[in-house]
């Protein structure tokens, strides 16, 4: 089977239908997948699927492939890939801890991919390529196993509505994009209690009114409009496949995914002192701070939402976010990321304020860029970090922090460049306790970086 490398990316599968992925594509996909499977012990994977228009047809020759193995699949059908993580993390006792979801995330209408949990495990990286190495070699385990549908979501919401405790009911609105979540997410809001108005609640992968990527501040302006036309409390926003969430005060201001989890970290540590945080390298230079405030202890690490989960089960620690949006809770749920839960638990320490835009506005904040890009050759953007980590010097950085990439620390800022592990660019972020402390960080940075890298270009970021 003659594949595209490029399709496999660092934490998942992805490309282009009808030029690098294909209905044949995914029954090679299941038979290499079920292989692994059937190899770890597993009697039996999880497919579900997000609400692009490619995904009845791939699903089903996923699932295909994967009977051929001796597997049995649930067939989960449209679902946010949350879902499908839930199912992996609660059907043990029936031998299903694996699953994949046919999701495109927050990529253009025309992409679609796969995100997989093996053995209760997400996997990434080196599991991945063994799935390419596989399939090029049709190694494939062969059985005869049978495949079942499954309606999980009443059972679903049913566990998050027992586990939330509002204090009271709270005006909101939710925008889904025309992305699966719109399926659950209103109902699941409204079943706790909420004054819910819905934006763009349509499952269509055509995505007619705007991308399902609430990263983008565009995606946001028909959220914040509505807040404000409406008199609602807040705003929430779902990315395509359900595990990321934007979030709107009631005065238009966007609180990142950074400040989300300082509040989430705040809350947690009531309950569990001592507790650690993990976080990755583009968080704010403010996360630190409010943890240890709150009585926590930070740790900050790699970017991805697949090494952010590998960390988390490694320390026990019982939360754990990242800059882009995924936010990991364990304690009392699953440990992966899940943009309703977060939305509940979200709701839950904002319904005991009677001003919850005051709770959200108030929390640190600074002068920043986003998430800044510097397109490079392929490989060419390892090489460069490489040379940073050796050479570069940051005249009053407190501290060099080279987990992911290199980050240095000042007393009023912070710069970041790192390798993107999904695409051939540099990934920047910078800063600062005001405009000039946030320019004389950026400046410095790309001063070093053209030392190395002399045709450095800043690109807007693309997701």
């Amino acid at each position: 089977m003659q594949v595209d490398p490029s399709v496999f990316k660092a934490y998942d599968i992805r490309g282009i239908v009808g030029r690098t992925i294909d209905e044949a594509f995914a029954e090679h996909l299941g038979r290499a997948f079920g292989s692994e499977a059937v190899a770890a012990g597993e009697r039996a994977v999880a497919v579900g699927r997000d609400g692009r228009l490619s995904g009845p047809a791939l699903a089903a020759a996923l699932i295909r492939g994967l009977v051929s193995t001796g597997l049995d699949v649930v067939d989960l059908g449209a679902v946010t890939t949350p879902m499908l993580y839930y199912v992996a993390a609660t059907r043990a006792e029936h031998g299903c801890r694996s699953g994949i979801q046919v999701t495109g995330s927050h990529n253009p209408k025309d992409y679609n991919g796969f995100k997989m949990v093996l053995a209760g495990r997400a996997i990434y990286g080196a599991d991945i390529q063994g799935l390419r190495r596989r399939i090029e070699a049709e190694a494939y385990t062969v059985g005869a196993g049978r495949s079942a549908t499954m309606d999980i979501a009443a059972e679903y919401q049913a566990r998050i509505v027992g586990d939330i405790r509002q204090k009271r009911r709270l005006k909101i609105v939710v925008d889904c994009g025309n992305g699966i979540p719109g399926a659950t997410a209103p109902a699941l809001l409204r079943a706790l209690g909420n004054d819910v108005t819905e934006l763009y609640s349509e499952v269509d992968g055509n995505f007619p009114n705007h991308h399902p990527d609430p990263s983008k501040p565009e995606n946001l302006d028909d959220l914040i409009c509505t807040v404000q036309a409406t008199g609602a409390e807040m705003g929430l926003a779902f990315d395509g496949d359900g595990d990321r969430l934007g979030v709107v005060t009631r005065d238009g201001k966007i609180i990142y995914p950074d400040r989300q989890l300082m509040l989430f970290a705040t809350d947690v540590l009531r309950r569990h002192k001592g507790a650690q945080i993990l976080f990755d390298v583009k968080c704010s230079m403010h996360m630190g701070p409010t943890i240890r405030r709150a009585g926590g202890e930070p740790l900050m690490w790699m970017t991805g939402h697949s090494l952010m989960k590998a960390k988390l089960k490694e320390t026990g620690a019982p939360l754990a976010g990242e800059m882009s949006g995924h936010i990991f809770f364990s304690e009392r749920w699953y440990g992966f990321d899940d943009a309703t839960y977060t939305a509940a638990r979200l709701l839950e320490i904002l319904s005991r304020s009677k001003d919850p835009s005051a709770v959200l506005n108030a929390l640190p904040t600074s002068h920043s860029t986003p998430e800044l890009n510097v397109p490079c050759a392929e490989g060419e953007h390892h090489r460069v970090v490489q040379q940073l980590r050796e050479q570069a010097r940051f005249e009053g950085a407190t501290e060099l922090i080279t987990i992911d990439g290199l980050r240095a620390e000042f007393a009023d800022g912070f710069g970041l460049v790192r390798a993107s592990n999904t695409t051939p660019v540099l990934v920047l972020r910078f800063e600062g306790d005001s405009p000039s402390a946030l320019d004389r960080i950026q400046s410095q940075f790309m001063t070093a970086l053209r030392a190395v890298k002399p045709d450095a270009q800043i690109a807007a970021a693309a997701h």
